[in-house]
């Protein structure tokens, strides 16, 4: 396979909406707070899993954008073998 072919299967297997926008950085969410104590984290059970089940929203947000960098950054340099070789 030619690598003009490679190049082109590559962009429609990972071309995505998101990247048509200007690439941003993927920033890992930040970690909920959890409180030391014991009694804090019953009392405030609810909210501290609401803000557990955000915080795992957007680590998987995050892999999504990792795994689509991942796929661009290999698309350019598969670009950048074919015109080198």
């Amino acid at each position: 396979m030619s690598c003009a072919r490679n190049a082109i299967l590559a962009l429609m297997i990972v071309a995505t909406p998101a990247q048509a926008a200007v690439a941003a950085p993927c920033l890992a969410p930040e970690r909920p707070f959890l409180p030391q104590s014991r009694e804090d984290m019953r009392r405030y059970a609810d909210l501290l899993r609401a803000d557990f089940e955000t915080y795992i929203a957007e680590v998987q947000t995050y892999f999504r954008c990792l795994d689509e960098e991942r796929a661009r950054a290999f698309v350019e340099a598969r670009e950048g073998h074919c015109q080198v070789v």
